[in-house]
């Protein structure tokens, strides 16, 4: 009756971390999308909002995190079920990180805004960065749920096409810092700080796509119990 008392704890347990680290997933990736379309759509707001639910993250990581030292405390989990517990801490980090990533594109537009850079009509790739960092995200936690290996191992190649988009981002903005310096006229130093801003962005998306790597490599581990690390 203990053994079965003690299986049931450990399952509740479990599914209430399954819970909230898919719900962290989730206000990270709308964190990001938010960030994107208060970037695209000049929105101030939302970018403020952006920053603002950053802490909200920041809690719910804290408690994921005191959740699996509890378990780990008091159920002892093994095998399967440790790895399990030890991947989630490591998810919730980079989650949380990866929500951190979205706050610091809204504190750049902000930041614009401040120093009077309000004109931002070419994007470029920044969008499509943010569709497939978004996109990353909520295969992963699929993955997770679903114990996929092998989706798991698509949303990590996909991190390729991310490396290619922001090497394609930052050749545009440096052609046109090289175009700003090249030039006997230029109106401010608003053409430089732009693409420099733009490129800090895309650094933030690039880096989201490397996080949503870290959690996938944690998926497969958890799955396998076999430690493979993504070229």
């Amino acid at each position: 009756m203990t053994t079965l008392t003690t299986r049931g704890s450990l399952d509740a347990e479990l599914k209430n971390l399954d819970e909230n680290v898919t719900r962290l997933a989730s206000m990270v990736e709308d964190a990001l999308t938010n960030a994107l379309d208060a970037l695209e759509r000049k929105d101030y707001t939302r970018a403020r909002a952006v920053i603002a639910g950053d802490e909200e993250i920041n809690q719910l990581r804290y408690t994921i995190e005191q959740d699996c030292l509890r378990v780990l405390a008091i159920q002892q989990p093994q095998a399967s079920d440790l790895r399990k517990v030890v991947v989630i801490t490591h998810i919730a980090t980079e989650l949380e990180r990866i929500g951190d990533h979205a706050s610091g594109i809204s504190r750049l537009q902000l930041r614009m805004v401040e120093e009077g850079i309000v004109e931002i009509d070419s994007l470029h790739h920044l969008p499509k960065m943010g569709k497939r960092g978004g996109k990353m995200i909520r295969e992963a936690m699929q993955s997770y749920l679903n114990a996929d290996v092998e989706l798991a191992n698509k949303v990590i190649n996909r991190d390729n096409k991310m490396n290619r988009q922001y090497g394609q981002f930052s050749s545009i903005m440096f052609d046109e810092l090289d175009s700003v310096s090249a030039s006997p006229v230029t109106t401010g130093n608003s053409e430089i700080r732009l693409p420099t801003y733009m490129l800090w962005m895309a650094h933030n998306l690039e880096r989201i796509g490397d996080r949503v790597t870290n959690i996938c490599e944690r998926i497969i581990f958890m799955i396998t119990g076999t430690w493979t690390e993504a070229d």
